[in-house]
């Protein structure tokens, strides 16, 4: 009795991860906003509707199929092996879909919070329709391209100050490099010029020598001439 209400149990949960998983495939596409709809104001609400519908399902499915895993574990049949990595099996199954569950509706979230942030700054809406600020999605791009624009002039504005500056501190520098040279010929002529004048100055004190040698030879004879 025991082994037959086993078998009974594992394919009620065989049946029910099945539908687990193809509930699973229609709420990842919902909750990605794959549905579709003719009216597209309608299809956010319509969209909704139905990823709320499926998540409660899901849910509802999950919680019997880990009814189902509890039953077969307490069957006292189930302590062989075999059952028992069978059970394990289901259970890992239970728990990756618990996770998968988890996951979609997370994005899900994730994408309807960004979602109304963009409706909110009238980016998401469409390029003919007005944003809360009252223009349209045209007349935001054109905007934009202004700004854009001006903001171009301004930075073409500042290269070709930086331009100038650059042109002017270049024709210093090359003003102050010969100023450079200029002072560096002066310099390496300077020892000439103080040589010719050391020059000039023994040449004075030489002739101030033989001047007074002449003097004093002249005085020495005339004085020698009159007391003679």
């Amino acid at each position: 009795m025991s082994s037959s209400e086993w078998d009974d149990l594992r394919k009620l949960a065989r049946r029910l991860e099945n539908d687990i998983d193809m509930k699973l495939v229609a709420f990842s596409k919902v909750g990605s906003g794959g549905s579709s709809s003719s009216n597209p104001d309608s299809a956010p609400l319509l969209g909704e509707h139905i990823f709320d519908n499926l998540s409660v399902e899901i849910e509802q499915m999950l919680e019997k199929l880990s009814n189902i895993n509890d039953k077969m574990a307490e069957l006292p049949s189930s302590g062989t092996s075999m059952m028992i990595h069978t059970l394990q099996r289901h259970r890992e199954i239970l728990n990756g879909y618990r996770q998968e569950f988890s996951k979609i509706r997370a994005n899900h979230t994730t994408r309807i919070e960004r979602e109304e942030l963009l409706r909110g700054s009238g980016i998401g809406n469409s390029s003919g329709s007005l944003t809360s600020g009252g223009l349209s999605r045209r007349d935001m791009y054109l905007k934009e391209s202004s700004h854009l624009n001006s903001s171009h002039s301004l930075i073409n504005d500042q290269i070709s100050i930086a331009m100038e500056t650059k042109e002017h501190l270049t024709s210093q520098r090359q003003y102050f490099k010969r100023m450079q040279t200029r002072f560096n010929d002066i310099s390496n002529r300077f020892p000439i010029i103080s040589s010719l004048i050391q020059r000039i100055n023994m040449k004075k004190r030489r002739d101030s020598l033989i001047l007074g040698g002449v003097i004093a030879v002249c005085t020495f004879l005339l004085i020698f001439y009159a007391f003679h």
